[in-house]
């Protein structure tokens, strides 16, 4: 299979992942069926990407005829077999090893011999992943940046058994649903979080060891190494539980003390307060501006 030969993706998961990545493969001409076992969660997904390609039209990025026409290129599904005709399955469940195991292993009767799968695991190995499958050789790891439509990199990560073949149809459909695509190994959180959640995680310890407030850290890294974000408010939009899912899964697999996880982001996650989603995080989204919580 060619990249010119993908023309239908399915997308497991309708979170703000996945509604972003059914969004971007629509829009770069594709064929979408979205899948989640929620139907609520399916609608409230539908309606996030009709407002972001509301205001892409709005910026002049796409059409009206454009909008309109990537819209009605997505549709939805709650099982298995509604995904049976689509070249490429993008799996993009929450980040735990156990259930995107579960999603693969029920995924594979209902595809079709010559489909590929992707996980947008941001941790996790491909290798373990596609070995769960009926097809390793056809598995790849597809790791989008949150906001997928906003943010243009794809780490794409083979496993060992990945073959030439998928590995550059990948690559190729990335780049035509206009990403520019890093290549990673197969190593614990790959480029970007094996980089970024232990700095994270260190915000965290600098926290709980007092050395400075929320608003000083975040303002200090904002203003001293010029990021948009501070560390701590990052860690809040990326969501506190999915942070130490990956620390936790650099902790366990590279056996450093250096990835332990923080025990104050470990208590923060335990209380639910796991950032933007719930509204409460290192910073109380109640209120606006939102406010430190320490």
């Amino acid at each position: 299979m060619t990249a010119k030969a993908i023309e239908t993706i399915g997308v497991i998961g309708a979170g703000q992942m996945g509604q972003g990545i059914a969004q971007v493969s629509a829009v770069a001409g594709l064929g979408v069926t979205l899948l989640d076992v929620a139907p609520e969660v399916l609608e409230r997904a539908l309606a996030a990407i009709d407002r972001n390609l509301g205001r892409q039209e709005q910026k002049g990025i796409l059409t009206a005829e454009a909008r309109g026409a990537a819209r009605a290129r997505i549709r939805t599904a709650t099982e298995n077999a509604g995904l049976s005709g689509c070249d490429l399955v993008i799996e993009a469940a929450t980040e735990r090893e156990e259930v995107k195991l579960a999603i693969l292993k029920g995924l594979v009767p209902h595809l079709k011999p010559a489909a590929l799968i992707a996980s947008n695991t941001s941790s996790i190995s491909i290798t373990r992943l596609a070995a769960a499958t009926d097809r390793p050789e056809r598995v790849i790891g597809m790791h989008f940046m949150n906001p997928v439509p906003v943010m243009k990199l794809v780490e794409v990560i083979r496993g060992i058994a990945t073959s030439d073949a998928t590995f550059e149809t990948v690559k190729a459909l990335a780049e035509r649903m206009g990403k520019t695509v890093a290549v990673a190994q197969d190593h614990p959180a790959f480029l970007v979080n094996r980089i970024l959640v232990p700095m994270i995680n260190e915000a965290v310890f600098a926290l709980a060891d007092g050395v400075g407030s929320v608003a000083a850290i975040d303002t200090a890294m904002k203003l001293g190494t010029n990021q948009p974000m501070g560390p701590l408010e990052l860690g809040d939009f990326i969501g506190l539980d999915t942070c130490l899912s990956i620390m936790r899964v650099l902790h366990s697999e590279l056996g450093e003390d250096k990835y332990r996880p923080c025990p104050l982001l470990v208590k923060y996650v335990e209380a639910g307060w796991v950032g933007r989603k719930a509204k409460r995080g290192f910073y109380d989204y109640a209120e606006n501006p939102p406010r430190p919580t320490r």
